[in-house]
């Protein structure tokens, strides 16, 4: 039986390194990592020793640059983030955004690489009917340099991930078939999605010590708040006054006339807790986002990356703000390596041609979400 092959690969707008993290837990390699934020590159650069980095605005790593960091190594996949949103289909079409320019930078790197493969995430909304137009332009910026392109939205609590997070996926193949994985928990396999009870039962790293776990700097500084927090269950919050009544006593009650407000309840949930036996809701980059289960505090760091699917060795780097931040921006390491897995299946055949979209909509099963139970 032939041996997957693995590939090398390149991170642009990388953050930590969630997406670099998964690709290498499938057995890519990394060879470099792009980010203009100090501390998210800082973290890159602890958790991926092999790879080198860059750390500043992608628009001055020019190719001179590029070829001294990878060293004469050969690139075969280009992934990354890149922001997409700015391609507005209102007025001109291409505005000239700053997210246009960034996207324009992932698409300059890639002529320079010319790798067999380009792999990139971003909000669900950007396949929406309302977007397709945004779609094709992207597609066709890569189908131009000849690549196969496709897109999904893949959920990550099907592929293990103890988190409900949907993201768009596009990739592009040269010479070879764009492969997506197939759910592995969920609805749609045999295996049940992880729960955040079995994400924080053990969060120690494989030299017995757990990372960024400041259990004092989650505290809630608020006094009412603590004894609220106290008679809320798992996976509960406030946001109506039905809510209210049914977890807090009175002398907790917020004070307010539930009838002004607007559609009589709190814009957010408030001192909404993780649930237990269930994957966490998408985790956000604001630590005061969410609170423990059930102990009255917010989540730690490493609580926020066990729920986002990072090994508990993985390392952050910078300030409570900045970490929560990182986390929150990263794609789940398990939806990633699910990811890379599929891609090592691509069969490259030079033979193959670049298959044009259609004028009138994208590839056949760009929108096959819209058929998922999600919707």
């Amino acid at each position: 039986m032939k041996k997957k092959s693995s590939l090398t690969f390149i991170d642009l707008f990388s953050g930590c390194g969630g997406l670099s993290c998964g690709l290498e837990m499938a057995g890519h390699h990394c060879l470099l990592g792009v980010d203009a934020n100090k501390e998210a590159i800082q973290s890159f650069a602890q958790n991926h020793h092999e790879a080198e980095v860059y750390l500043g605005d992608i628009k001055l790593l020019k190719e001179k640059k590029l070829k001294e960091l990878l060293k004469g190594k050969k690139v075969d996949m280009v992934v990354g983030g890149p922001p997409c949103q700015g391609f507005s289909t209102v007025g001109r079409g291409e505005v000239e955004d700053e997210r246009n320019q960034l996207f324009r930078e992932f698409v300059r790197i890639v002529k320079i690489t010319q790798p067999k493969v380009i792999l990139f995430e971003n909000v669900t909304g950007l396949v929406a009917r309302k977007n397709q137009d945004i779609l094709k332009k992207i597609f066709n910026y890569f189908e131009k340099l000849g690549y196969n392109m496709d897109a999904r939205i893949l959920s990550a609590e099907e592929f293990g991930v103890p988190e409900k997070r949907r993201r768009t996926i596009i990739m592009g193949v040269k010479g070879g078939e764009c492969l997506f994985p197939e759910a592995t928990h969920g609805e749609r396999s045999q295996k049940k999605t992880v729960t955040v009870k079995e994400a924080f039962k053990n969060l120690r790293a494989q030299d017995g010590k757990i990372y960024n776990h400041d259990v004092k700097q989650a505290e809630v500084k608020k006094t009412e708040d603590r004894m609220r927090l106290k008679f809320i269950p798992a996976g509960k919050g406030i946001r109506y006054e039905a809510d209210e009544k049914k977890f807090l006593p009175k002398k907790l009650w917020y004070g307010v006339d539930w009838k002004k407000l607007r559609e009589s309840r709190f814009r957010q949930t408030r001192l909404q807790r993780l649930p237990l036996a269930a994957p966490a809701p998408t985790i956000l980059t604001a630590r005061t986002s969410y609170y423990h289960p059930v102990e009255p505090r917010y989540l730690t760091p490493r609580e926020a990356a066990a729920c986002q699917s990072f090994p508990n060795d993985f390392k952050f780097y910078g300030s409570q703000t900045a970490i929560f931040r990182q986390i929150g921006n990263a794609v789940p390491p398990l939806l990633a390596r699910a990811l890379g897995e599929s891609i090592k299946d691509i069969k490259f055949n030079k033979l193959i041609k670049t298959k044009k979209t259609p004028n009138s909509s994208l590839t056949k099963n760009a929108f096959h979400y819209q058929e998922s139970t999600y919707l």
